[in-house]
């Protein structure tokens, strides 16, 4: 076994026979099914035993999702701070009449040949290797949104999905509530052709404070296991009052800001709407607006995503704003016959040209995504699946993708980047911003932000293309710490 690293694998020219050929097997995972023949169908009557990893926050959604229902027992309770445990672990005692096992370290979970389903609610940095390790060892994945914290990884998952016949669901909830499958529908089928998506993420984020110098991690903490793939610094941020557990969304080593935090909700049902995936290029504006703090991420973006005949606008904004067009945190999209405006994760509200109501789309809850999951589980089809990985790859990459341009972007005031050629969509969005920061008493034309180059993309290699390509191919994976890699057979 060898180590690959960012620049072996960036230099395969094939995306997912390169991913496929990057997985091997730990020693526990050489008797795991291999395809999905190996892996038979199990009826309702058996019953599923699942691990839940991470579970201070989003994680006691899935241990909801999971306990005491579709004949599934949460067996495992894993985290690597062992100060937020109690709740999860009460909780499903009050369920289950005994309390699960705890385990600190993923590495002794995928292990377990006890244990059936592991389901992932820990920072991005983590998602795909606790995933692909899980899936060699011959458990199925739930994991929550974003699927990956880069691009690549989604295609290593992908390809872990297929080789070891796993299923694999990712947390995009919104695929599996009727209200919002109506309301997709409605977009494809009832308002003409539509060649504009507009995601939203206009979510109150504020300042996370700045401090001096590196911060020691909780006690109750292991640090090194918490950092995982991702480099073993010191935390620079505030690491009292939970705040060690949410405030690395901002971070880049961790998180990918509300793009790829909330955003990534709405940038999947966008996509979803317009039935694409890669886009042709991708450009985006924005900046740290409002407050000085130690986040690296934007908390004010405009995205560009081009597919040709249709574009996709995607707008985050960290301060308090009010909703466009029906929306804050939700969708538009916009056709010759009409417009469909969806304000949640559960429906929407069909209009017509005209902007009259037509129909309205309402109805449905995590729950169902849970249920779905594990109905695909019992059938081993992945066709049963609401969010297979692979679109939950694409999903993720999108906001990946815009992040690359921003972060390759040049420092400039936002009042002076000229626009979006070639959509009056974007160059209206970016206006709008201008205004937004101008309400936030925030000039736009003096206070500098970044403006990211339209990059070029080619959805078949899933790589750039064109000025910059070298750059921005870099930022497509990250080299992993000794220690958490996926590693390759030789």
């Amino acid at each position: 076994m060898s180590v690959f690293d960012r620049r072996e694998f960036l230099d395969r020219a094939a995306i997912l026979s390169a991913a496929a050929a990057a997985l091997g097997g730990t020693a526990a995972a050489q008797d795991a099914p291999r395809s999905a023949a190996a892996a038979t169908a199990r009826g309702a009557s058996d019953k599923l035993r699942v691990a839940v990893v991470g579970v201070r926050g989003r994680g006691m959604s899935h241990v909801s999702g999971f306990l005491g229902k579709n004949n599934c027992e949460i067996t495992t309770v894993c985290d690597c701070d062992e100060a937020v445990i109690g709740n999860a672990m009460r909780s499903i005692e009050k369920v289950q009449g005994r309390a699960p096992t705890y385990v600190k370290d993923i590495r002794r979970v995928v292990e377990d040949r006890n244990v059936d389903i592991v389901s992932i609610a820990t920072p991005n940095h983590w998602h795909a290797l606790m995933a692909i390790w899980a899936m060699q060892n011959g458990k199925d994945v739930y994991c929550e949104k974003p699927a990956t914290h880069n691009v690549k990884e989604g295609a290593l998952m992908t390809a872990a999905a297929r080789k070891y016949g796993r299923i694999c669901q990712v947390g995009t909830q919104s695929r599996s509530n009727p209200g919002m499958r109506q309301s997709i529908e409605a977009v494809q089928t009832k308002i003409g052709t539509v060649d504009l998506a507009i995601g939203l993420c206009y979510k109150n984020r504020p300042s996370i404070g700045k401090v001096d110098g590196p911060q020691a991690p909780p006690a109750t903490m292991d640090y090194d296991l918490w950092c995982g793939p991702a480099p073993a610094d010191a935390p620079r941020r505030k690491t009292g009052n939970g705040t060690v557990h949410y405030d690395w969304h901002w971070v880049w080593n961790y998180g990918n800001g509300d793009l790829g935090n909330q955003g990534v909700h709405e940038m999947d049902k966008a996509r979803w709407g317009l039935r694409k995936g890669m886009p042709n290029s991708v450009c985006a504006v924005g900046g740290r607006f409002g407050y000085t703090d130690d986040g690296q991420t934007p908390n004010t973006q405009v995205c560009l995503f081009d597919y040709g005949e249709s574009k996709m606008v995607f707008e985050v904004r960290g301060m308090k704003s009010p909703a466009f067009k029906g929306a804050g945190i939700g969708n538009i999209w916009v056709g010759s016959t009409g417009m469909v405006v969806c304000p949640n994760y559960a429906g929407g509200i069909q209009y017509d040209k005209d902007g009259r109501e037509v129909a309205r789309f309402n109805g449905g809850g995590d729950q169902l995504h849970f249920d779905n999951f594990v109905k695909a589980v019992r059938s081993r089809r992945v066709a049963d699946l609401n969010c297979d990985i692979a679109e939950g790859h694409i999903s993720a990459a999108l906001c990946h993708l815009a992040n690359i341009s921003y972060r390759l972007g040049n420092e400039a005031p936002i009042g002076d980047v000229a626009g979006f050629a070639g959509s009056p969509a974007a160059a209206d969005a970016l206006t709008r911003m201008r205004e937004h920061l101008r309400e936030h008493k925030v000039d736009p034309m003096t206070v500098a932000g970044r403006a990211g180059p339209k990059l070029t993309f080619d959805p078949a290699t899933e790589r750039f293309t064109g000025a910059r390509a070298a750059e921005a191919n870099a930022m497509l994976f990250r080299e992993y710490r000794r220690g958490f890699e996926v590693r390759e057979s030789v």
